[in-house]
């Protein structure tokens, strides 16, 4: 048990132990703030926009300094006093602001994985992304805001603000009630009346009598929010001494007060949210934090510290739990379990009499349905939108295009649609790519575009739908689209067996081809050949197919098609003498019997049949994995048709034993990679089936 020293103020409390909720919730600030910032529009940025912006850096730089990371504290001190002076409309917002914004994102990620990683790793320099800040946050309109000062010793808090809806003047003014303290230096409440003089348009203060000491009551009308006023007046008085109540209503509500966190707050305090002798509090503070860290709610109320983003702002905050993943595998697991016992349990109840066993029988049934709805419950919750991984494109897209000198619009359609996590993570990488390869290869530049009628800004579209059991998740671009001549060109060159009699889809296939590349320069961004081989291989590990559409000088397609999870699928039991293998049932199109005579022998002792006038190949399961046949008499005639990668093949099998749901083992790390089998399962009777690659059946055909 992690030993707690007592302070001279009475405290015993340990503020490591919400180290991770901070480095969570700053990380998904950092990520809403580049996410607002790549949607600004530098012409028509409201107040909105730029409040939600200056919130995520706000309540960054609150727990950084709480924690005691000055490095973090500093610069994100310095973006809150440029987005300050932009959100006052005292400076006019340029992509100058934007990019040296995203650099700092970037920089303050990398400075918290180096804290969270017990500070190990190089040192982020942020001098220069200081001064530049410092630069664009003076240059403009004159700097009239107040200079932020440290804020002073404080007591106890006593209550905290709730935003009560004021009734509006006639002018769009509300009218308002400011109560400061207690507080024991209770004259610095008077900075915030020099706000109101100094700052245009910030509304008109008046000083009421009080008849406390310690306190001081101010009568405001403005047409600022309260969140607005708290964060202006934190610069001088700590939040948690400041109460904002609405006037000219008798429905206001009081403002609620809040317990002050472990231990009371003396005068030795640095104001930073917690208490004296925080072991991450800094000994000379570089911004003083107007935030509390949000810890949980078994140990403390959680305080309103963290701002919700502007475009979320109107709806209620989802009520949500953090749990480890290793948690929800766990579950998964269980229940995968619970899936093989029920299995085993149906298996083995068939043969009892219905009129004896009646009771027992119907408790299968409901077990049975239990099992199947407790199933896609918990499979849901590893599920996570694929707005997790468009999220990271525009920023991409946007250094990509800028690099590249390329006017590019990025249009995301079906960020709601649901992936399992463990696809998402796999996912990514391949997608990054395409889109990379969109923007380098696909979009034209400006003035080639122009030229060829098009408007000089291209357009990529990136889309996830559901199809069937399938996700389906498409890379559309306007661009030049690709050279049927070019890629021949190149395949003849590379000595690949080609003619100019194959269809656009062969010679697009060609593109996936290890080291192939139509680029004539080799850059940093393409042209070394690798990539593309390596997005098909990527997706077919998932068993999933890729595709391509394309028309010269119109633009290009590329669609990926996978299972939506790898966990527990549907599957189709076929036996094989004394064999049972699973087909995933999503490759299955149709099965049928068929007479040794409609099977044809072609060179090479290779085999095909005549499908509704279409010749496929013949896969003899029994040959592939050299099953031993006892029953010399009885051979394969049930053929099973499966498609994979755009190609279908026919398996010869005994006979067909029906569909089930059948748990994914891995076999690769709990025996060995087998050919021609991507996993296994257990089935009710205990025995091992093994699962059955699609994708390299259809692929040994070809060879």
């Amino acid at each position: 048990m992690a030993e707690t020293h007592q302070d001279s103020g009475g405290g015993d409390f340990d503020l490591s132990q919400f180290y991770q909720i901070f480095f969570e919730e700053a990380g998904e600030n950092l990520d809403l703030m580049e996410q607002m910032l790549l949607n600004l529009n530098l012409e028509t940025a409201d107040d909105e926009e730029l409040n939600g912006i200056f919130r995520c850096a706000h309540s960054v730089k609150g727990g950084a300094a709480t924690f005691g990371f000055t490095d973090v504290a500093e610069l994100t001190h310095q973006m809150e006093s440029l987005l300050d002076r932009l959100r006052r409309h005292e400076l006019q917002p340029n992509s100058a602001m934007v990019d040296v914004l995203l650099e700092s994102a970037d920089a303050s990620r990398s400075l918290l994985a180096r804290h969270q990683s017990g500070d190990e790793g190089a040192v982020t320099p942020t001098a220069d992304l200081v001064r530049r800040i410092a630069e664009l946050a003076a240059g403009g309109a004159p700097a009239s805001a107040a200079k932020p000062v440290a804020a002073a010793p404080v007591a106890a808090p006593a209550v905290v603000a709730v935003a009560p809806v004021a009734a509006p003047l006639p002018n769009g003014m509300r009218a308002l009630e400011i109560r400061v303290g207690p507080m024991e230096r209770v004259e610095q409440a008077d900075a915030i009346a020099e706000l109101f003089r100094d700052i245009p348009g910030l509304g008109t203060i008046k000083a009421l009598d009080s008849e406390r000491k310690d306190v001081r009551l101010f009568s405001v009308e403005t047409a600022s929010t309260d969140d607005d006023l708290l964060d202006l007046f934190a610069f001088h008085v700590s939040r948690e001494h400041i109460a904002i109540t609405a006037k000219q209503t008798a429905a206001a509500p009081a403002p609620v007060a809040v317990p002050a966190a472990a231990a009371p707050a003396t005068e030795a305090s640095d104001g930073f949210g917690f208490f004296d002798g925080a072991p991450g509090a800094p000994s000379a503070p570089v911004a003083p934090a107007a935030s509390v860290v949000a810890v949980p709610e078994a140990v403390a109320a959680k305080v309103p510290a963290k701002a919700p983003a502007a475009a979320h702002a109107a709806q209620p905050e989802a009520a949500t739990i953090r749990v480890a993943i290793s948690k929800v595998d766990q579950l998964i697991n269980l229940v995968g379990e619970l899936v093989i016992t029920q299995a085993m349990l149906a298996q083995n109840s068939r043969a009892l009499d219905p009129a004896i066993y009646q009771q027992l029988l119907t408790g299968l049934a409901d077990l049975d349905r239990n099992t199947r709805d407790l199933q896609e419950s918990v499979m849901s919750i590893r599920m996570i939108p694929m707005s997790i991984v468009f999220s990271r494109f525009p920023r991409m897209l946007r250094d990509l295009a800028g690099k590249l000198g390329k006017k590019v619009d990025f249009v995301t359609q079906g960020e709601a649609t649901e992936l399992d996590k463990g696809l998402v993570e796999k996912i990514t990488d391949p997608l990054t790519h395409l889109v990379r390869n969109s923007c380098d290869h696909g979009v034209e530049m400006p003035a080639e575009r122009l030229a060829a009628g098009k408007s000089e800004t291209g357009t990529i579209t990136l889309s996830a739908s559901h199809q069937g059991g399938s996700i389906v998740i498409e890379v559309r671009d306007d661009g030049r689209g690709l050279s049927r001549e070019k890629i021949l060109n190149k395949a003849r060159e590379r000595g690949l067996d080609v003619s100019d009699s194959m269809s656009d889809g062969d010679v697009w296939q060609l593109i996936f081809a290890p080291g192939f590349s139509t680029a004539a320069v080799v850059t940093d961004v393409s042209g070394r050949g690798v990539g593309m081989d390596v997005v098909k291989r990527n997706i077919a590990a998932l068993n999933g197919t890729v595709e391509i559409e394309s028309v010269e000088g119109y633009g290009m397609k590329v669609s990926v098609r996978l299972p939506l999870t790898l966990a527990i699928m549907d599957g189709m039991s076929v036996g094989v003498g004394d064999e049972v293998y699973i087909l995933p049932l999503s490759s299955v199109v149709e099965s049928f019997q068929v007479k040794a005579e409609a099977v044809s022998t072609v060179g090479q002792g290779s085999q095909l049949v005549k499908v509704r006038d279409e010749y496929m190949p013949v896969i003899e399961l029994e040959k592939v994995f050299q099953v031993p046949r006892f029953d010399f008499e009885k051979s394969s005639d049930i053929m099973v048709v499966v498609e994979a990668e755009g190609s279908r093949v026919v398996l010869l099998v005994d006979e067909l034993l029906g569909q089930q749901q059948v748990v994914v083992k891995n076999l690769e790390s709990n025996y060995r990679k087998v050919p021609n089998v991507s996993g296994a399962t257990i089935l009710g009777d205990g025995k091992v089936a093994l699962i059955l690659d699609t994708g390299a059946l259809v692929r040994r055909s070809r060879h």
